[in-house]
């Protein structure tokens, strides 16, 4: 099988943290995803235990520019994070498996680069994708169509297959003949198992309170976060709700079959961010779990949520290890039926997938999900005392991710 296939010596993850994740034109809105991104990275700073003064790499990334300064937001967030203004700073982009490319880019540095310390981290502000136009830098020509879109809406389009990424979903729910009430059924069971997961106090070690602060640094223009007039904190996300199969089979199609708003991933503004260490710079403390090995994969754009099959089937086979080895998958939800077309390809025991609940429920900030599955994933192993787990994603334009994490204290 072609994959691109990574693995490593000595890369560990000491700890991660996230924002809460809220609902599209919530109280995060208006903030900056490079707000976000600081946010997330020196709570994950503070878990560790490392100063940013110690920090030897940033890799950080954001699939839509939702902010002029786009361009800066690996430099700011690792500056404002405290990292030496010597430390250099990368942007990476592989829309949904963002967050896992950037762990991959991460543990690489750590393990291979003389890092010592890496900060990873990815910030999403749905809300803010631009109303943007592509063809109005020469003018307006007399009667011309004006082509402002929402990118938002129109980049869920894959030109080269022809359908949106909800199409693909309705693609696969038809090769594995899924029902729209089996992709309720497992939406309403992804909503029940965040409720859980939030009533258990699982997220509380994973989600920093974002309240209005300044970041600053010295030399550097002060910058930071407001949230709106009489929102003092947003403390946990937003979006999981008592969702049973009922109240969901009232939603109409979004796309014409079993997808609808709220069998698919919701569409939130939220930050993740993780610090990796050196084996080296790992000795006497705890670390969250090893980094083993990772693949990237391609498949088919016309089913492109089938990716993490391809990317999980790959990464077994190149460390040696079978499914059933494997305590804990976290597929992403980006809709229902990928998830559950995942699951059945894989033969993968539901039991095993998205324990504390999913995308569906929890929401999908395209860069920082695969950081939140990867810490998810890394702290229910150290709960369970099990010893692997697999946190993978399905990319738009038809790719796969998949991370592999051992306990180490299993």
């Amino acid at each position: 099988m072609t994959a691109l296939h990574t693995a490593w010596n000595d890369a560990w993850l000491l700890a991660g943290a996230r924002t809460p994740f809220a609902d599209l034109g919530g109280p995060l809105s208006l903030v900056s995803p490079i707000d976000l991104g600081i946010k997330a990275a020196r709570a994950a700073l503070a878990k560790a235990g490392i100063a940013g003064e110690e920090l030897g790499y940033v890799v950080a990334g954001s699939v839509a520019q939702a902010s002029f300064d786009a361009y800066m937001l690996p430099r700011h967030i690792g500056l404002y994070a405290g990292a030496p203004v010597e430390v250099p700073a990368l942007l990476v982009q592989r829309v949904c498996g963002t967050g896992i490319e950037a762990i991959v880019q991460g543990a690489t540095a750590v393990d291979r680069q003389g890092a010592g310390f890496a900060l990873c981290a990815g910030a999403e502000s749905m809300s803010r994708n631009p109303i943007a136009a592509y063809t109005h830098r020469n003018g307006f020509g007399l009667g011309a169509p004006v082509e402002f879109k929402d990118f938002l809406w129109e980049a869920l389009l894959d030109p080269g297959c022809g359908l949106t990424m909800g199409g693909t979903a309705e693609e696969l729910a038809k090769r594995h003949g899924l029902s729209r009430a089996e992709v309720d059924a497992f939406a309403a069971r992804s909503f029940d198992r965040a409720l859980a997961a939030r009533a258990a106090g699982f997220f509380d070690d994973e989600v920093v309170p974002v309240i209005s602060e300044t970041f600053a640094r010295a030399g550097l223009q002060d910058r930071g976060i407001v949230l709106p007039r009489k929102v003092e904190s947003v403390a946990t996300d937003t979006h999981p709700r008592p969702s049973p199969v009922e109240a969901l089979a009232r939603i109409r199609p979004a796309f014409g079959g079993v997808q609808t708003g709220g069998n698919s991933s919701a569409v939130v503004d939220g930050a993740a961010s993780v610090v990796l260490a050196s084996g080296a710079q790992a000795k006497g403390r705890r670390p969250l779990a090893r980094l083993v090995a990772a693949c990237a994969v391609g498949c088919p754009p016309e089913i492109m949520g089938i990716g993490p099959v391809p990317a999980i089937r790959a990464l077994l086979e190149r460390t040696g290890l079978a499914l059933q080895d494997i305590a804990l998958v976290e597929i992403n939800e980006a809709f229902g039926a990928q998830v559950m077309a995942c699951a059945r390809e894989l033969d993968l025991d539901e039991a095993r997938l998205n324990v504390n609940g999913g995308a569906i429920a929890i929401g999908h900030p395209l860069a920082a999900t695969g950081l939140r599955l990867s810490v998810t994933v890394a702290r229910e192993l150290a709960r369970r005392g099990a010893r692997y787990g697999i946190a993978s994603a399905c990319i738009g334009g038809g790719q796969g991710i998949a991370l592999l994490l051992e306990n180490p204290d299993a």
